[in-house]
């Protein structure tokens, strides 16, 4: 009923480079490539793919390559990859990162054509896994996400966040007993990272066991105090357990910040409705569907079923 946002871990990787010494990557492809790496801390994206479009073009050989017809980012075209023939497998580092830039700017399916491309190169390549199966999510293309994940783990016994990710995934498809497993895995492997006890969290709440999802909650938070959809979980839970007060005030912190949250206006308003401030919570849903507009329909069902439970003097569950 009070719907988490999402989260997925994507890997980047880094270098060192030694591992590639036959044949030997170009220095200028690592100096591309390190300054693309610079420009999504940045938040230019535009400009990382253009760097690590570069990256790949000097550590690879393109059989017939046209810089007039085919262009990937600013440098060459994103179909151009069939005519790449690989001399180094620092190429598949490039597109994995690549898939990383492209999944932030939303562009699900050529993030996963990236991957796939890495894939090619290394089959090996665990984060390349991880990094499609979140794209592929996004995508709701469930199945291959889910395998994407499974081969990241068979390769890597150890890799916290495809458990993390695979966890959220299944809490989605409604194993919620695979998931806390995932989680609880995720967890015993790396105990320092906030997005496996927030959908740890959400995870206790599809079990009812309300007490243990604050907790990992306030894990969450103390790991992380600006992750916004923490705050929106902890809410979540005090909503649960009729703290009213408490779950608007970190529905509101969430807001705080990350205005974009959609689902923090959303639930806001429910608790706004229970606490008999239709005004307040009018502007939250105004709010929420002003970026989720989709969200209509199953929004006014809800508001119905809120004034229903206030009235009942039910909790909202």
């Amino acid at each position: 009923m009070y719907r988490r946002a999402l989260l997925f871990t994507v890997v980047s990787l880094c270098l060192p480079l030694t591992v590639f010494s036959q044949p030997r990557t170009p220095e200028a492809a690592l100096n591309h490539f390190n300054n693309a790496n610079k420009k999504t801390d940045k938040g230019d994206l535009d400009g990382a793919i253009e760097e690590y479009s570069r990256a790949i073009r000097l550590s690879s050989n393109l059989d017939g390559f046209n810089s007039s017809s085919r262009r990937l980012g600013n440098s060459f075209d994103d179909n151009s990859t069939k005519d790449i023939r690989v001399i180094d497998p620092f190429t598949a580092t490039v597109y994995n990162n690549l898939c990383l830039v492209r999944y932030k700017k939303k562009d699900f399916r050529q993030a996963v054509e990236d991957c796939d491309e890495a894939l090619r190169i290394r089959p090996g390549l665990a984060s390349a896994y991880l990094n499609r199966a979140a794209a592929l999510r996004e995508l709701e293309e469930f199945g291959a996400a889910l395998n994407d994940l499974d081969r990241a783990i068979s390769l890597d016994k150890d890799f916290f966040e495809a458990y993390s990710n695979r966890g959220s995934l299944r809490l989605d498809l409604g194993d919620v007993n695979g998931a806390l497993a995932d989680l609880n895995r995720s967890i015993e492997l790396n105990d320092r990272v906030p997005v496996s006890f927030y959908q740890r969290g959400y995870t206790y709440i599809a079990l009812k066991k309300y007490d243990l999802a604050l907790a990992d909650f306030n894990r969450a938070v103390r790991l992380d105090p600006k992750m916004a959809w923490a705050y929106a979980g902890r809410g979540t839970a005090l909503m649960m357990t009729a703290k009213m007060d408490q779950a608007i005030a970190d529905f509101s912190r969430a807001i705080e910040l990350d205005p974009q949250l959609a689902w923090a206006y959303y639930n806001r308003g429910l608790a706004f409705v229970y606490t008999d401030n239709e005004t307040e919570a009018q502007k939250d849903f105004n709010q929420c569907l002003k970026l989720r507009p989709e969200l209509k329909a199953q929004l006014e069902a809800k508001i119905e079923l809120a004034r229903e439970l206030r009235q009942q003097h039910k909790p909202l569950q």
